[in-house]
């Protein structure tokens, strides 16, 4: 299977051995927008809003090309700040254009109680619940 991760920024450093498990199970891999640099938009907002917003928009728009080319994304919503599971916006948008597109959704962790739970829980994500071996039984259906 085709997969794309999804994370906060803050989850990155999580990704390197989840690809490389999910690799060996056989799997295609996409890594985030900007996994090769994680504070790019930290560094934007600080020098240039206008900037920021321009770089914000174009990673937005490039979820539907990853998401599209890929058959199911993979969602590390770990605890960040406090928030166990955190799924931030970008991350929920991207949730969003893969249930638009059709595509499979997996959370690593359950989904977290927020203003969004009802949202995350109508996109009908599979929960993992850490178990990423669990992929390799997925069926589409």
């Amino acid at each position: 299977m085709k997969i794309f991760i999804c994370a906060s920024k803050y989850c990155y450093h999580l990704i390197p051995p989840i690809k490389q498990e999910l690799e060996k199970q056989g799997h295609i891999i996409a890594l985030p927008n900007s996994f090769n640099e994680p504070m790019k938009e930290e560094q934007l907002k600080k020098l240039d809003a206008e900037q920021h917003v321009k770089w914000k928009s174009k990673m937005l728009l490039l979820q539907e090309k990853n998401i599209k080319e890929n058959d199911a994304i993979l969602v590390l919503n770990e605890e960040k700040n406090g928030v166990k599971n955190y799924i931030g916006g970008a991350t929920f948008l991207e949730m969003f254009k893969a249930f638009e597109l059709g595509k499979a959704i997996f959370l690593f962790n359950p989904i977290p109680e927020g203003i969004l739970s009802d949202e995350i829980k109508a996109l009908k994500p599979v929960i993992l619940n850490k178990n990423i071996s669990l992929l390799n039984e997925y069926k589409k259906t």
